[in-house]
C-alpha cells in the first residue's frame, strides 16, 4: 500500500507541473558591471562603457575609483544594447557630489522611466554597488587631476552643431594644414558646436571647451584651451552668426577663432508627419531651404504617402508649426482644399494627404499661403500595423501585425485576437499618431464593436478592448474614419516564442532572437531544430529584458547529447537561471508552456 501511495503521489506531481513565480529583489547574478553616461570616462558609448571590478570578498559587490564629470550616469550588466535592463537610482536625478552618498538602495529595469544619477561636482570618486543587497554608495576622494595633454594623432577633424542641424553623418570636415593644425573656414549660425575625429556616432570622445557655453564671437573665443573627452557634453556657443575661421591645434589642445564676415543663413523648414518619408522623427525630417533671393518662399518636390504632415522652423515639438487653418485639410491629385496657412502651436491641425504620389509643395511664410501640385502617379500604399496585448506581437513594433491595403483608404484583416487592448498606426513610432476609438475602452466582442467611430491622434491613449477572444475580421476605413469588427469563430492567438543566449546564433540580441515554431494540434507546444553552441540560453514571449523568461527551475541545467538534465521549467523574472549547453551540436528542442516542460534531443 505504501508503494502504491508513492506511485500515485509521483504521478500526480508529474502531471501538475505547477507554475513557479518568484518575487522580490533576488541577487543580480552577473560577472560584469559597467558605468555609462556623460559623467563617466567613456561617455554614452554602450559598446565600450566603463567597467567596474568585482571584489574578491564577494563577486556580486563591484567597485570603481576614477574621474566623474558633471553629468548623468546609469549602469548596465552587458554591452551593446540600450534595450537591456539598467541599474538606476531609486528616485530620478539622485545627486552624487563631494558630500558623497551613504549606502542607499537602487532600482533596475529596462525602458522608461529612464532614471539616472546626476553628478553635480566633478572629481575622483569611489563607487560601490552591492548586487546582492541592491545598495550603492559613493565617496568623493579628491578634485579631478588636470588633463594630460598629449598630441592627438588623426587624419581628419569634423565640426558639428546647430549650423549643420547636428548631422553627425555629414559634419563639416576641417582642412588639414599640418600634422596637428586643422582649420574650419565658413559660415556658423548662432548656436552650439563641438568637434570630433569620426563621423556617424555620438558615442565617441569630442573636442570641446573645458566649460560649457564657452563663447565664440566677433572678439574671438572666450578661452583658448580645449579638452578631448566623452563627457561632460560641453560645447562652444557661437553668439553671432557670421563667417568664421576656427583653428584647432591638436598638439597643444588650443583653439583660435576669427570672425571674418557677415553671414545671413538661408531659412529652413523641417517637414514631419506620417505622410513624409521620415515619419515623425526629427532626425529624419524633410529639410526645405528657402528659395534663392526670397527667404520667405520654400519649395519642395518629392513623394508623399497617405497621412498627415506639418512644418516647423525648429526641431522642437513644443515650437509653433506651419499648418492649415482647419483640421485635416486635404491634399490630393486636385491640389490642396484650402491654401491659407497659420503659424501656431495649437490646435495641432495638419494637412491630410488622401492620394499618395509625387508633389510640388510651396510654403509662402510672407503671405501665409500653402500650395500643393500633384505631379505624377502614386506610391505603393502603406501598411497599417496593429499592436497591443490583444495581438500576437504584443506591444513590440518590430512584431506588429501588418495589415495591407485592400484599396485606397481601406484596410481589412482577418485573424485571432486575445482578450486585451490594441490600436493601429501607419508609422512604427510610438510618438506618432495612432488610429484609435473615439471613446475610451471601446469594446470589441462577438456582437462587433460598441462604437465604430475612429480618430487619428497622439492622445488621449484610447484603445479598442477585446472582451471575447476569437477570430475576427477588422475593417479600417481611413476615408470616413470608421472601424468595424466582425466575430468569425472561436480561435486562439498563438503567442511567439523566442530563444536568446550565447548558445544561440543571435547571441543576447533580442532583435536576432531565434524563433520557435508552434506545434500543430498541441496547445502550448513549440519546437525548434538547429545548431547550439557551448553556452547558456533562455526563452521569452516578449522581446523585453524586463519581462519574465522561460528558464530552468535551478541554475545551469545541462543540455547535452543525453538530452536535458531536468525537464521542468519556470516562468519568472529572477533569478536569472539559464539552460547550459555542454555539448555543441544540432538539437531538437521542444518547449511546452502549458505543461511547463522542455525536451532536448541531440541529433548530431
Amino acid at each position: 500500500m505504501s508503494g502504491l501511495l508513492l506511485l500515485v503521489m509521483s504521478a500526480g506531481c508529474d502531471g501538475e507541473k505547477e507554475l513557479i513565480i518568484i518575487d522580490g529583489n533576488l541577487p543580480i547574478k552577473t560577472s560584469s558591471l559597467y558605468l555609462v553616461g556623460d559623467a563617466t570616462p567613456n561617455g554614452w558609448s554602450i559598446d565600450a562603457p566603463t567597467p567596474m571590478t568585482a571584489t574578491e570578498e564577494d563577486p556580486l559587490v563591484f567597485t570603481w575609483e576614477g574621474p566623474l564629470n558633471v553629468g548623468e550616469m546609469k549602469l548596465c550588466l552587458s554591452t551593446g544594447s540600450w534595450d537591456a535592463p539598467f541599474i538606476r537610482p531609486a528616485s530620478a536625478g539622485a545627486v552624487i557630489s563631494s558630500v558623497g552618498v551613504a549606502e542607499t538602495t537602487f532600482a533596475m529595469h529596462a525602458g522608461d522611466p529612464d532614471d539616472k544619477w546626476k553628478v553635480t561636482e566633478a572629481g575622483i570618486y569611489n563607487l560601490r554597488f552591492d548586487l546582492r543587497n541592491w545598495t550603492m554608495s559613493a565617496d568623493f576622494m579628491r578634485p579631478q587631476d588636470a588633463p594630460v595633454i598629449e598630441p592627438i594623432v588623426t587624419d581628419a577633424v569634423y565640426l558639428v552643431g546647430d549650423f549643420n542641424g547636428w548631422d553627425i553623418n555629414s559634419p563639416a570636415q576641417l582642412e588639414k594644414k599640418s600634422d596637428f593644425i586643422f582649420v574650419y573656414e565658413g559660415p556658423l549660425t548662432a548656436g552650439e558646436v563641438k568637434a570630433c575625429l569620426t563621423t556617424g556616432s555620438w558615442d565617441v570622445p569630442f573636442i570641446r571647451p573645458e566649460n560649457g557655453g564657452c563663447k565664440i564671437g566677433k572678439d574671438g573665443v572666450e578661452s583658448d584651451t580645449f579638452v578631448y573627452t566623452a563627457g561632460p557634453d560641453n560645447k562652444w556657443n557661437v553668439e553671432e552668426p557670421g563667417i568664421y575661421r576656427l583653428t584647432f591645434d591638436l598638439e597643444n589642445w588650443t583653439i583660435a577663432a576669427e570672425y571674418t564676415g557677415v553671414f545671413t543663413p538661408a531659412r529652413k523648414l523641417y517637414m514631419i508627419g506620417d505622410a513624409t518619408e521620415g515619419g515623425w522623427s526629427w532626425d529624419n525630417a524633410t529639410v526645405i531651404e528657402a528659395t534663392a533671393g526670397n527667404n520667405d518662399v520654400f519649395v519642395w518636390e518629392g513623394e508623399l504617402g497617405r497621412g498627415t504632415f506639418k512644418a516647423s522652423e525648429t526641431k522642437d515639438f513644443s515650437a509653433p508649426f506651419y499648418r492649415p487653418s482647419t483640421p485635416n485639410c486635404e491634399v490630393s491629385e486636385t491640389g490642396v482644399a484650402a491654401n491659407d496657412m497659420v503659424f501656431t502651436d495649437a490646435p495641432d491641425d495638419q494637412w491630410l494627404v488622401t492620394t499618395a504620389g509625387k508633389y510640388r509643395l510651396t510654403f509662402n511664410t510672407s503671405d501665409m499661403t500653402f500650395n500643393a501640385e500633384f505631379l505624377s502617379g502614386s506610391v505603393a500604399l502603406p501598411s497599417l500595423y496593429l499592436i497591443g496585448e490583444a495581438t500576437a506581437g504584443g506591444w513590440s513594433l518590430d512584431d506588429a501585425t501588418e495589415v495591407t491595403a485592400a484599396e485606397e483608404n481601406l484596410y481589412v484583416w482577418e485573424g485571432a485576437l486575445k482578450e486585451g487592448i490594441f490600436k493601429a498606426c501607419l508609422t512604427k513610432d510610438f510618438s506618432a499618431p495612432f488610429y484609435r476609438p473615439a471613446m475610451a475602452n471601446c469594446e470589441v466582442s462577438k456582437a462587433g464593436v460598441a462604437d465604430n467611430r475612429m480618430v487619428f491622434t497622439t492622445d488621449p491613449d484610447d484603445q479598442w478592448k477585446v472582451v471575447a477572444a476569437g477570430k475576427y475580421r477588422l475593417t479600417f476605413n481611413l476615408a470616413d474614419m470608421t472601424f468595424n469588427a466582425e466575430y468569425l469563430e472561436d480561435a486562439a492567438v498563438v503567442a511567439p516564442l523566442y530563444m536568446i543566449g550565447e548558445a544561440t546564433s543571435g547571441g543576447w540580441s533580442l532583435d536576432d532572437a531565434t524563433v520557435f515554431t508552434p506545434a500543430e494540434g498541441v496547445d502550448g507546444e513549440y519546437t525548434w531544430t538547429g545548431h547550439l553552441k557551448l553556452g547558456t540560453f533562455k526563452a521569452c514571449s516578449e522581446k523585453d529584458f524586463s519581462a519574465p523568461f522561460y528558464r530552468p527551475s535551478r541554475a545551469d541545467v545541462e543540455v547535452s547529447e543525453k538530452g536535458v538534465a531536468a525537464n521542468d521549467m519556470v516562468y519568472t523574472t529572477g533569478p536569472d537561471d539559464q539552460w547550459k549547453v555542454v555539448k555543441e551540436g544540432k538539437y531538437e528542442l521542444t518547449l511546452n508552456i502549458k505543461e511547463m516542460t522542455i525536451k532536448a534531443k541531440y541529433l548530431d
